[in-house]
């Protein structure tokens, strides 16, 4: 394993976006992350970095970026729409990447981005947090352990007001933000991780009333088919009253089991388990309490561990999870949803990156 401290570009990054968790990096002893440059659109959201002693190059200009020597990896965290361009610039110029979700907002633009990590060898990160949350990990563990047996169906849903957001990120609603991907794509993701490719997609969309500014249908409802068979719901609602509800919860159910794991930013977290023994048992429920931090959305810890794991797959020339074709397969489920959202009628679901 290598010492060498590991040169970091961020393209996107400003206190008010997830672009300022990279920040937190410097204070992990076993991280090697160095932050060396920072790009943002916008010459003042570069002065508190700027400012600092011995701080990192700063540009309003992306490309200046990633032709920088001194950057390794670049970590991509700027409006969801660009992804595509600062990714497949960055990886062109030879450098490692970490896109924030959605890795792309379109089908084309994951071909191209899968492109190009083929074509320049590189290592390809897609931060999807859920991946990371410590409940959503416990869960991969007993799953893996075979405590569920083989699954059968289950469920997934990301359900937050977004108005709030759109106050300190105004970007979102001037874009404006698809929350098919910007949104969907996590609970996607996290089934895609314990069930592997959707084969089939039915989707209904509308446009909620609290939020007129707000061009786009922001309330999704899909029914997934798998590839091997197993059938899924997702909830992707974003102009809603906030309700009493996890933030995020994923739902599985085996033939010996079935589990919940639910997560809020700043808020405990649960996952319950239920065995078939053979009569049900009282659920084993594992408690966890927040991991609070100073990042702007309360993802710091999750940040890191994914940060940490890519570390590791540079040393060790690993591929990482979730990789390229897993943050291009789950945007593929968005176009197809947007497909059938609008015929009325399940979409096939493109996977052959």
């Amino acid at each position: 394993m290598s010492a060498k401290p590991i040169g970091l570009g961020v393209i996107g990054i400003n206190p008010r976006n997830m672009g300022s968790t990279m920040t937190l990096l410097a204070g992990v002893s076993d991280l090697r992350y160095r932050l060396v440059a920072a790009c943002a659109r916008l010459r003042e959201e570069l002065e508190p970095y700027a400012k600092q002693p011995g701080g990192p190059f700063t540009t309003t200009d992306y490309r200046e970026l990633v032709r920088r020597p001194d950057v390794d990896v670049v970590a991509v965290y700027s409006p969801d729409a660009l992804h595509a361009e600062h990714c497949i610039a960055a990886l062109d110029a030879g450098k490692h990447v970490i896109c924030t979700k959605p890795m792309v907002t379109s089908l084309e633009q994951a071909k191209a981005v899968v492109a190009a990590v083929r074509r320049n060898k590189r290592t390809f990160l897609v931060g999807q947090t859920m991946r990371f949350d410590r409940q959503f990990a416990a869960l991969r563990k007993f799953a893996d352990d075979g405590d569920l047996g083989e699954m059968m169906a289950a469920e997934a849903f990301y359900i937050h007001d977004m108005r709030p957001v759109y106050d300190f990120t105004p970007w979102r609603l001037k874009m404006p933000q698809d929350l098919m991907y910007g949104g969907v794509t996590h609970p996607v993701d996290i089934l895609r991780c314990f069930l592997g490719d959707v084969a089939e997609v039915h989707c209904y969309a509308a446009k909620g009333k609290l939020t007129p500014a707000y061009p786009l249908r922001n309330l999704f409802f899909l029914n997934l088919k798998f590839a091997n068979g197993v059938i899924a719901q997702v909830k992707g609602l974003y102009d809603v009253v906030e309700p009493p509800l996890p933030m995020m919860q994923l739902a599985l159910y085996g033939t010996r089991g079935t589990a919940v794991a639910e997560f809020t930013d700043n808020k405990p977290g649960r996952l319950q388990i239920v065995h078939d023994t053979p009569a049900p048992d009282k659920a084993q429920t594992l408690h966890f309490e927040p991991e609070r931090d100073t990042s702007v959305y309360g993802h710091g810890a999750t940040v890191i561990r994914y940060m940490r794991h890519f570390q590791e797959c540079l040393d060790h020339d690993r591929e990482p999870s979730p990789n390229v074709l897993d943050g291009a397969r789950a945007c593929a489920v968005a176009a197809a949803a947007w497909e059938s959202a609008d015929t009325g009628k399940p979409a096939r679901v493109f996977n052959e990156f």
